[in-house]
């Protein structure tokens, strides 16, 4: 009759269990509590290595059954207790390790998610929809019946082969390629012991639903991670799925850090005589911006609005700038009829002295992209076997 009860409890096992009963329950708990995994469960996972240590042991086992942790202590194996990570690389490592190693993890799984500027701004949840690996729950991640798994006698459990290859006289290479009879699990599991569920692969494919919260002021590549639900791999801490924000073009706005930055186009009149323009936020807010007549609006110029740009993260009640970037449509050309009237409107032009000398030339655009291209063109020289052309003088 056990006396008590408190270790089987915390490992979640029955007085009575046997062997590979307590390895299987151990190894999901420590997995799942590891320091690594979950820094704030440090005593969960001190009890379980804990638990384990006395009820994997014959002798402690015998005498907590006999008399609980009390008769533990008294018997002198109460404070002998091993170190938790050292029980922990005993059981996947085979021994007692000089250091902490740290848990072996799978690989993290990248998803790539695209969010407008407006979600980014307001926040939103974003449903996803994913497909991972997980322990087959039929085997229990064993493959097949218990007892049905074997070592690979041709690679001898390491999932790997080594080849000699003859290079040339004297001159030898090892080189090694994965077991073709295992496949590089270096286990071997019988057609007809297999699981009907998973066929021996240990895992089988499952849908996920993520809740992706994207939170007010969020950047373009920042990660979103949900630990410990990458694939699930026997003996492995499954990996995180990381999800990559990205960020699709806004045509109005661009993001500059947490400001905003947009171009307004005014006509040459709004320019110079003043405008009232209406700006729609990314929340659906309007915004009137006004130029009062007398104040002249230069092309190229830059204002800014205050506190109107992207929320902060984390601190979403400080918001960055709106930068307004003003870019002037002059008019091709202007009826000449209207040009004296036009004048006395403007400031007097320069007067300019022409010297009697001078020759009138004629003014032809010039197009910036053209020209960029052209300078970037080498020149072309017609080549001939000997290089490129050259022409002689003629000699007298």
């Amino acid at each position: 009759m056990v006396k008590e009860t408190t270790f089987y409890d915390v490992l979640g096992v029955k007085p009575g269990c046997t062997t590979e009963d307590l390895k299987k329950a151990y190894k999901k708990l420590a997995l799942k509590y590891h320091p690594d995994k979950n820094p704030n469960e440090g005593e969960k996972f001190k009890q379980i290595s804990q638990a384990y240590e006395v009820l994997s042991n014959p002798e402690k086992k015998r005498i907590y059954d006999q008399g609980g942790e009390q008769a533990l202590k008294e018997g002198g194996m109460g404070g002998g207790f091993s170190s938790p990570m050292d029980i922990f690389d005993m059981f996947f490592r085979g021994g007692f390790g000089a250091h902490r190693s740290r848990v072996s993890r799978g690989q993290d799984v990248v998803h790539q998610l695209s969010v407008s500027l407006e979600e980014l701004y307001k926040g939103t949840v974003r449903k996803l929809a994913l497909q991972k690996n997980v322990i087959c729950d039929k085997c229990e991640g064993i493959g097949g019946k218990k007892g049905s798994v074997e070592q690979c006698r041709t690679c001898q459990g390491n999932g790997v082969r080594l080849h000699i290859q003859q290079l040339g006289p004297g001159m030898l290479q090892q080189v090694q390629s994965m077991c073709t009879d295992c496949k590089g699990q270096g286990e071997i599991i019988n057609q007809r012991d297999r699981c009907k569920q998973c066929n021996g692969k240990k895992t089988i494919r499952d849908r996920k639903i993520l809740e992706v919260h994207v939170d007010k002021g969020m950047a373009d590549g920042q990660k979103i991670v949900f630990s410990g639900e990458g694939d699930q791999e026997p003996d492995l801490a499954p990996g995180d799925i990381v999800i990559l924000l990205d960020e699709k073009p806004h045509e109005v706005f661009k993001r500059s850090g947490n400001d905003l930055i947009m171009r307004m186009q005014l006509d040459l009149v709004e320019s110079l005589c003043g405008f009232q323009k209406v700006i729609r936020t990314l929340d659906g807010r309007d915004l009137l911006i006004t130029a009062l007549p007398g104040t002249v609006t230069k092309h190229g110029e830059l204002k800014c609005i205050m506190n109107e740009g992207m929320p902060v993260y984390r601190d979403p009640f400080t918001h960055g700038r709106l930068i307004i970037h003003f870019s002037v449509n002059f008019p091709k050309i202007i009826d000449p009829a209207v040009i004296p009237t036009l004048e006395q409107c403007l400031p007097p032009r320069e007067e300019v002295m022409i010297p009697d000398s001078a020759e009138e030339v004629v003014l032809t655009d010039l197009d910036p992209e053209q020209e960029s291209r052209r300078r970037e063109t080498p020149p072309a020289y017609e080549e001939d076997e000997g290089g490129p052309s050259r022409v002689q003088c003629a000699s007298h």
